[in-house]
């Protein structure tokens, strides 16, 4: 059996970088998922997509106040990190060999994708039209969506390229973590426009496509377990199994969910209006605690 070598003091990271992971997934996975909303081509989608666009703001504006109360530092101090203000060097302090300065300047430009998109879609609630054309906007949420895909795998690789146990030991944590966060952000839509009679046609597609997310989720969360008891460090995860399976438990909600939305449209929509928005409560929080149980999992077994 290979056994990996480590040789890194671990960072005692706190909650802090728990709910900052937990929203930059969150966060992401909404932008993504209000983009192929928008491109599903039934107008129906948009006001689901306007409400996924909404709800990427608040998400990604949390993130830096958590990142910064993490690093223990001012605002001022975490100015520097993206502006060098030293006499005679001053300019933009873009380091692309650090895997922090990616990730802050990643996390800066992906705020302005959400901005524009979450201001177009309020104005676009409340006057009919947002501040950029159709023909223009999709494009944009296109290049907000790649930007969005990077920032929900990427706290995952930043982990795998540390050498710490176990997050060192496996290469999945980019695809799980962006699997988890897709799965989340469709959760969490499918709660907020459960009750919304102009939204409500996107729910049976929200669930669908959390049942796609929750399998690929699945599989990467065995191949973690595998990967990790092949490098010798599976012992770090037997404290944290009531973790992973409240995650597995949010997976499985996930799934069966999926199933009854697939079989509803296969019956002609069968089924009680009421039925669909008790099972989509408990599903969506269950599958939200599962994302931030996994997270928790992974960074703290670590340390």
């Amino acid at each position: 059996m290979y056994l990996a070598e480590h040789f890194v003091q671990p960072p005692q990271w706190t909650w802090y970088i728990l709910f900052y992971f937990f929203f930059a997934g969150l966060a992401a996975g909404a932008y993504v998922l209000g983009t192929l909303l928008r491109f599903s081509g039934d107008p129906r989608d948009e006001p689901a997509a306007s409400i996924a666009f909404l709800v990427s703001f608040p998400a990604t504006v949390i993130c830096p106040v958590l990142l910064t109360a993490d690093l223990g530092v001012s605002w001022w101090k975490f100015w520097h990190m993206m502006v060098d203000v030293t006499p005679g060097d001053t300019g933009l302090n873009f380091k692309y060999w650090s895997p922090m300065s990616v990730g802050v300047w990643a996390l800066v430009v992906f705020g302005f994708f959400v901005t524009v998109s979450a201001f177009d879609a309020w104005l676009g609630n409340r006057r009919g039209a947002g501040i950029i054309p159709m023909v223009l906007n999709r494009p944009f949420n296109v290049l907000g969506a790649v930007v969005a895909i990077f920032i929900a795998s990427y706290t995952g690789v930043l982990l795998s390229v540390s050498n710490q146990p176990v997050w060192s030991d496996t290469w999945v944590l980019g695809g799980l973590f962006l699997a988890s966060g897709l799965s989340g952000a469709a959760a969490l839509l499918a709660l907020l426009i459960r009750n919304r009679p102009d939204a409500s046609f996107s729910l049976g597609r929200l669930h669908q496509a959390d049942g796609y997310f929750s399998v690929l989720e699945l599989a990467l969360i065995i191949v973690f377990f595998i990967t990790v008891g092949a490098a010798g460090t599976l012992a770090r995860e037997v404290p944290w199994l009531p973790l992973w399976a409240i995650a597995v438990a949010g997976v499985a909600g996930s799934l069966v969910e999926a199933r009854g939305h697939v079989r509803m449209q296969a019956t002609g929509g069968s089924g009680t209006v009421a039925g669909v928005r008790l099972d989509t409560v408990v599903v969506s929080i269950l599958v939200l605690l599962g994302v931030l149980a996994l997270r928790a999992a992974v960074i703290f077994s670590a340390q």
